[in-house]
């Protein structure tokens, strides 16, 4: 699958599954965008394995959490290459809360970043991706379908992306361009080990029906699958991954015992 000639924005791909993400498409020839916030030294060592590979990396900070930052970054994008041809709303925050502690700051803002950043950034990608069979995903989470423990705004911000994931879909299919999500299950990231230390997650790595952990790599093999041609009739899904998982809770359960 190649995608030589493409240029690819992967938001929060300073790190973590936006990394692998970014890697996976510079592999496959996508020149990229590495889009980051706080963390400049990962970001500039993602942007230097980009080039690695032989492909381009610019490197771009802005937090999406902010409407003004968002326009800012696809200024730049529209400037200096005056097109887009596929985009990852990977970047992803959160508040660790139950239900009935949420507050109107913590609500704002992990919908904010999880579901108002992706759609601002879709309405600006769409724009530099017409005649260019575009490809849009946004990487969602389990926490959209389950009740997971002090995730309640995280998973409700989750489920609102796979929601906005089929209108765009459905809405930019005219303009030739294809949008999809994809949900993992706990991924071997700084941001598991970070919940765990907390204690909002069980350890349960043990626990995957497949025998190992989801890595960061696995998610990304399948974005840049739904941003190739041969995805070209997948439209408006979230594709799971989790190796089996979400379909076999009580072995996960016993595992875990």
């Amino acid at each position: 699958m190649s995608l030589k000639g493409k240029l690819a924005l992967v938001t929060g791909s300073g790190r973590g599954i936006g990394r692998a993400t970014a890697l996976k498409l510079a592999s496959q020839g996508a020149d990229i965008v590495v889009n980051f916030f706080r963390r400049r030294e990962a970001a500039e060592q993602t942007a230097k394995d980009i080039e690695s590979l032989g492909v381009k990396a610019e490197l771009i900070r802005a937090n999406v959490g902010d409407p003004a930052k968002i326009n800012e970054m696809f200024d730049v994008i529209e400037n200096r290459f005056g097109h887009l041809d596929i985009l990852v709303n990977n970047a992803a925050s959160g508040v660790g809360r139950t239900v009935m502690d949420i507050d109107v700051k913590a609500w704002d803002w992990t919908m904010g970043i999880n579901a108002r950043a992706p759609l601002l950034c879709a309405q600006r990608a769409a724009k530099l991706m017409k005649g260019r069979h575009g490809k849009i995903v946004n990487i969602s989470s389990l926490g959209s379908l389950f009740v997971l423990p002090t995730y309640a705004v995280v998973g409700v911000s989750k489920a609102a992306l796979e929601a906005l994931t089929r209108y765009l879909a459905i809405e930019l299919t005219p303009q030739d361009i294809c949008v999809n999500a994809v949900a993992a299950s706990a991924v071997e990231t700084e941001a598991l080990k970070f919940y765990i230390k907390e204690g909002l997650i069980k350890d349960n790595r043990q626990a995957t029906p497949a025998g190992r952990m989801i890595a960061p790599d696995d998610v990304a093999r399948v974005v840049a699958f739904l941003c190739s041609e041969e995805a070209f009739m997948i439209r408006g899904q979230t594709i799971i991954v989790d190796g089996g998982t979400s379909i076999a809770p009580f072995i996960a359960a016993k595992e875990a015992q």
